[in-house]
């Protein structure tokens, strides 16, 4: 519980810091035979700062309630 949670804490402070990445993909336009026509295009993953929030503070919760446990 203990790893989990600092993975948490780690993975959220991350999520703040990088509100997402660009992805390329390749599209196909046309595929006639041997003639083959793609196009490549750019796609944006994000998310809201809010949530590299919530993450962090599930991790912190994570940590604390496994150290409860464990003293």
């Amino acid at each position: 519980m203990k790893t989990l949670g600092i993975i948490l804490i780690i993975a959220g402070i991350v999520m703040m810091l990088v509100r997402g990445f660009f992805i390329q993909e390749d599209k196909e336009i046309l595929d006639a035979g041997p003639i083959e026509i793609t196009k490549k295009e750019n796609r944006w993953i994000g998310w809201p700062t809010y949530v590299g929030a919530v993450v962090t503070v599930a991790g912190i919760v994570m940590v604390m309630s496994g150290r409860r446990r464990g003293a």
